[in-house]
């Protein structure tokens, strides 16, 4: 079937930008390139907006890229850390460190609270496109054609843009048109990653409780809320990322945290996995690339460099670039390449920093041995008593990675233009 090709119009005053995802990256994007006066258009593959979902940890990066973008009037904090306890599968329990524990701590919320935040936030004459999704991307000087194919008919047609943003996730189909497949620019963390809502608190436990799980290799995290039941995250190790796709989910999980008696509250949250919408079932992966734009084609979020959920900024990065890309776009209206070129170098050593830390964080999630993991029991009995408690709280107040959390990207982004 020929493509219709559609040639728009473009001047200083009608710059079009193609966006792709409908998630918090691409909904950022949209939002800060219509503040400096561009025309975005999105395009999702998905028949409908997606609703819900797992939890987010939102750090002062991200509420500030929030309070820029128009998005944070819609944001409420429903973390309700009111106890935090490690378990064993019997249920007995010790308090152990939560969030409330480090400096600056983060507003938590579902994915799908944030998203509906910035969806509300922006203008109803942007275009949005579901069941679309680019098909080939040729590019020159003048600008990029983008051929788009409706999922649905298979119908296609091309169109000319300013900008093409690529922002559809670990696995972006803009990523693999324009810098090449995705096994050149994916980096296994030898993980798994299962998160969803439970239907209710776990046995023995309030809805406000904080429940972890921990042994070598494999964890459960229960993260409360104040308004709707917790949502779990299971985590474990394995030699073979593929293969954990070969059965079905619950199956997989099951032998992961087998073969041991689950006990009642595990028990209980694999029981809800049965049944649970929006699960997110997946590798733990990061996105490597040694720069997220070729020519006027620009990579934004876990398109470009997915930190991991086990960095706790991925949202915030997401919106923080966004942010940032529309700051250097303003500051070079006539020259695309070079604004992609600063905003990549000024971005860079940040993220490079978070990919970094999120490795560390891992072996917090998921102790890899059982020394590591009475090593985290040690910590945290020294963090509850008088004399070392507070030293402890100062180190972390030190530690680069959560000063960084709380910082507003305010040398990269100090205003608006």
């Amino acid at each position: 079937m020929s493509a219709e090709v559609i040639n728009v119009p473009r001047s200083d005053h009608h710059r079009r930008a193609l966006i792709v995802g409908l998630g918090i990256s691409g909904i950022a994007t949209a939002i800060r390139l219509r503040q400096i006066g561009w025309t975005p258009i999105i395009v999702e593959r998905t028949p409908v907006r997606r609703t819900g979902g797992y939890f987010i940890a939102i750090f002062g990066a991200g509420l500030a890229a929030a309070r820029r973008l128009g998005i944070d009037d819609r944001l409420s904090n429903l973390g309700a850390f009111a106890a935090s306890y490690e378990i064993d599968r019997s249920g007995k329990r010790r308090p152990t460190l939560s969030f409330q524990d480090f400096p600056g701590p983060p507003w938590m919320m579902r994915r799908g609270d944030l998203e509906q935040a910035a969806y509300d936030t922006l203008p109803d004459d942007i275009e949005i496109r579901f069941q679309t999704v680019p098909t080939g991307i040729d590019q020159d000087a003048a600008g990029a054609r983008v051929t788009l194919a409706d999922t649905e008919t298979g119908s296609t047609v091309t169109e000319e843009y300013d900008l093409v943003v690529g922002a559809d996730g670990l696995r972006s189909t803009v990523r693999q048109l324009v810098f090449g497949p995705h096994q050149d620019h994916l980096r296994r963390l030898n993980h798994m990653a299962i998160a969803y809502q439970l239907p209710s608190a776990l046995p023995g436990h309030e809805q406000t409780d904080t429940v972890l799980l921990l042994e070598p290799g494999r964890s459960m995290w229960v993260f409360p809320f104040r308004d709707h039941p917790p949502t779990a995250l299971l985590n474990y190790r394995t030699d073979d990322v593929d293969a954990e796709f070969d059965q079905p989910m619950t199956d997989r999980v099951r032998q992961a945290f087998g073969p041991e008696p689950t006990g009642p509250v595990l028990g209980a949250a694999l029981e809800a996995l049965e049944t649970a919408d929006n699960v997110l079932f997946d590798s733990v992966e990061q996105v490597r690339l040694d720069r997220w734009h070729h020519g006027r084609v620009v990579l934004v979020g876990d398109a470009a460099w997915c930190v991991t959920l086990y960095s706790g900024m991925g949202a915030s990065s997401g919106m923080a670039g966004a942010d940032l890309l529309g700051t250097m776009l303003a500051r070079h209206p006539h020259d695309i390449p070079t604004a992609l070129a600063q905003w990549d170098r000024s971005l860079r050593p940040t993220i490079d920093f978070l990919q970094r830390n999120a490795v560390q964080m891992l072996g917090l999630f998921v102790p890899p041995t059982a020394r590591r993991l009475a090593f985290r029991r040690v910590l945290t009995q020294l963090n509850h008593l008088p004399v070392t408690g507070p030293l402890l709280t100062n180190l972390r107040t030190r530690n680069k990675s959560f000063s960084l959390m709380e910082s507003d990207f305010a040398d990269l982004n100090p205003a608006h233009t």
